[in-house]
């Protein structure tokens, strides 16, 4: 159980990305740890179902730009703070994130992250380093506890520490 919502990809954005990504390319499914997996995809990060990859499923790498999708919906205005970054996803439909999987995905106990905090405007307010710990639950929700307490906070991304992949993101309860 989480206090807190990891949200995966928005299913209307994963339909566009599914044929051109947040940077004009066109997508390149393969099959996870086939001959076409030049980047040794299996057990990575799904952001559509936020699960990690199996092997031989048919997945794609694209450019995501979370804060962009974000702004789409609520009118904010990111500007320079819109990143785009690679992401795993299904190649076709998945359904989503799995409603009785427990806890917030990708939570390895000693992995790096950092959380960083988003006005309602799409403009970095904060952020912090954050180690998973034993008890990745806990520690997620002190540290989504903590961001929500500043006022002006409308959403955070976790982003992993070594490459600032986007994980999930949690908007404010």
């Amino acid at each position: 159980m989480t206090t807190y919502t990891p949200l995966p990809i928005p299913e209307a954005a994963l339909k566009e990305l599914r044929v051109s990504d947040d940077s004009g390319r066109a997508v390149e499914p393969f099959a996870a740890g086939g001959a076409s997996d030049h980047v040794d995809s299996v057990g990575s990060p799904l952001r559509c179902c936020l699960r990690g990859i199996e092997e031989g499923e048919r997945v794609a790498l694209v450019s995501y730009a979370p804060l962009r999708r974000w702004a789409e919906e609520s009118w904010a205005r990111p500007g320079a703070y819109d990143e785009c970054g690679p992401v795993f996803i299904h190649a076709g439909e998945c359904g989503g994130p799995e409603a009785s999987r427990p806890g917030y995905p990708f939570a390895r106990p000693g992995a790096l992250r950092t959380l960083r905090r988003y006005d309602a405007d799409g403009h970095i307010v904060g952020g912090r380093f954050f180690e998973i710990p034993e008890d990745a639950g806990a520690g997620f929700d002190a540290a989504f506890a903590e961001a929500f307490a500043q006022p002006d906070v409308a959403l955070v991304h976790v982003r992993a520490l070594e490459y600032g992949c986007f994980q999930f993101e949690v908007r404010r309860p």
